[in-house]
């Protein structure tokens, strides 16, 4: 396990990836912070809303903006369990999120350290602050849990 303590907003998010996992999803939590209070959150639902775009962030994302009135998140910042897929970094760029924190790494799906890299695009609209690693050995012990179970 880690050996430094993880943050308030990174061990919500991984509450909200356990409760994903209760519901059969896979276990991946996010949570957006302004100002150091928790705005919105979030875990993945695609099989439970039949929306394939029902990932944590999206879900945070969405909450978040409808609470502020406003699609720009400039000021907020987004606490995830696993590195965010290329549809996710999408939709950080143009929220523009300011900050965002990471748990787990993600070499197969993930977009921002992995894959297509969307803020490292000449295209990309709008780069965050990223920081990753904050709670990554229990994000990933949750991935592997998980899909272990699955695999019984």
């Amino acid at each position: 396990m880690t050996r430094w303590p993880i943050p308030a907003p990174m061990q919500r998010a991984l509450a909200l990836a356990r409760q994903a996992a209760e519901r059969g999803e896979v276990p991946v939590g996010a949570v957006i912070m302004r100002g150091g209070k928790v705005i919105a959150q979030g875990h993945n639902a695609p099989r439970t809303d039949h929306d394939p775009t029902a990932h944590a962030e999206i879900v945070a994302i969405r909450e978040a903006a409808r609470i502020l009135g406003q699609d720009r998140l400039s000021d907020c910042e987004l606490w995830v369990t696993l590195e965010p897929c290329a549809m996710c970094a999408g939709a950080i760029a143009h929220a523009r999120i300011g900050s965002l924190y990471y748990a787990a790494d993600d070499p197969k799906g993930g977009a921002v350290q992995h894959g297509a890299r969307v803020f490292e695009q000449e295209q990309c609209l709008h780069k965050p602050d990223v920081y990753s690693g904050i709670g990554a050995s229990e994000a990933a012990e949750l991935l592997k849990e998980f899909f272990r179970a699955r695999r019984r």
